[in-house]
């Protein structure tokens, strides 16, 4: 008996590497910029440890997107030839991945918390402030300053001067 020797296509699931590498870049260089993001929200608490990761994620960010969009471009250029709707794909997932990329050299938590450039200080009779209103007090001499939390949660800071001396308190 002889036998012969016969070739194969290659598997299918091999075909999609490059698709794969693709869509993993995206989903690394997506997750760099939004869990940040969902993290250190406005009004939204987090964990000691959540927030670290959080800002863990905001110093690697640059870096990671970066690397995430060349590895995006290198697998486009291998999804190339593979037909129009892969093209349009990887347009698609190389305009995503070029716009983490920008998004990471911002810094969006100044877009999200935007700072009170000029705070408004009223004395306490003239304060919109209701009676079970969380506030924070700074008291120097015979001055006292109270801040809502509702309006530090969202500024995070203010620049004040109590009894003389400059402060800024931060929640």
């Amino acid at each position: 008996m002889s036998s012969v020797a016969a070739f194969s296509a290659p598997e299918r699931g091999s075909r999609r590497g490059p698709g794969a590498i693709l869509v993993l870049c995206l989903a690394v260089s997506l997750l760099a910029i939004v869990y940040p993001a969902w993290v250190i929200q406005p009004f939204r608490a987090q964990g000691a440890r959540e927030l670290a990761v959080a800002l863990e994620f905001v110093r690697l960010s640059p870096i990671v997107t970066l690397v995430a969009a060349v590895g995006g471009v290198l697998a486009a250029i291998m999804l190339w030839p593979r037909g129009r709707s892969k093209r349009i794909g990887a347009i698609v997932a190389l305009v995503l991945l070029l716009a983490s990329a920008a998004v990471a050299r911002i810094d969006y938590f100044e877009l999200m918390f935007r700072p009170n450039p000029n705070p408004r200080f009223v004395a306490i009779a003239q304060a919109a402030v209701d009676a079970d209103d969380m506030v924070m007090v700074v008291h120097s001499g015979t001055e006292a300053h109270a801040y809502p939390i509702r309006f530090m949660a969202y500024h995070h800071l203010v620049n004040d001067s109590v009894g003389g001396t400059p402060v800024v308190p931060t929640y």
